[in-house]
């Protein structure tokens, strides 16, 4: 029953039946938009559409970056890109339609408000029911593989493979332990298991939902030591 308890809290934030909103297609916009500034030039040393205030807080030594856009405060419908840097310059690697809170975003997110929280989180650990993607031995965030990452079954059908992979989302818990660590260092009002996870077409407790593929190439490609970040909220709390 402990074990359960602690599954239990760590999935809290994620999938499960929580009043799930409309499906949307795979033919979300590809990024942010134009990638450039109000004067019109484009700066590949910024995330585009990531205004001053978040921008900062992305660490120096920060090569990698989960970007997600929400379509709008209340909207449960984003994109995720992932940028790497070269140099100084920010390219874009690939992006996907994808999930977030079924309420939308909130810059105060407590445990079941159903929103996303807005911030730049690092991104330090990975795990799942499946096991981890093929990959160069050594590279890669640190994955555990349990059966214990499962949905409950008395959960809807369409979310039992929400954490087939997981990849935590640094918010509220502590850095180096299993995505589903219970540990909630700010205490549980503030929420915490919000991960990256698998997609099952509609709004989540608090995460961001990727299909598959999406989930596969983060996991090969995310690297420790290239410190990755999420930097996520809707698009008008990010360009603040």
């Amino acid at each position: 029953m402990v074990a359960l308890g602690s599954l239990m809290t760590a999935l809290s934030a994620c999938g499960g039946p929580s009043g799930r909103g409309s499906d949307v297609s795979a033919s979300a916009p590809a990024d942010d938009g134009s990638g450039r500034s109000s004067a019109g030039t484009a700066d590949p040393t910024r995330i585009p559409g990531v205004g001053d205030r978040l921008q900062r807080r992305i660490p120096a030594d920060s090569r990698q970056v989960v970007a997600v856009y929400g379509d709008g405060s209340e909207s449960a419908d984003s994109t995720v890109v992932l940028y790497t840097k070269q140099g100084s310059a920010w390219h874009r690697d690939r992006s996907w339609a994808a999930h977030n809170g079924t309420k939308g975003w909130t810059t105060d997110h407590h445990e079941n408000d159903k929103r996303s929280p807005v911030g730049v989180f690092t991104l330090s650990d990975a795990g799942g029911v499946l096991p981890d993607p093929d990959r160069a031995p050594g590279t890669g965030l640190p994955y555990t593989r349990s059966a214990a990452f499962a949905a409950p079954r008395s959960w809807d059908k369409s979310y039992w493979h929400d954490f087939d992979y997981v990849i935590a989302i640094d918010y509220n818990r502590v850095k180096g332990t299993p995505p589903n660590d219970p540990t909630r260092p700010e205490g549980a009002s503030k929420g915490g298991g919000i991960w990256l996870h698998m997609d099952h077409g509609s709004g989540t407790s608090a995460c961001v939902s990727l299909p598959e593929p999406a989930m596969e190439h983060l996991l090969r490609t995310l690297d420790p030591d290239r410190h990755p970040v999420a930097v996520m909220g809707d698009r008008a709390h990010l360009k603040a």
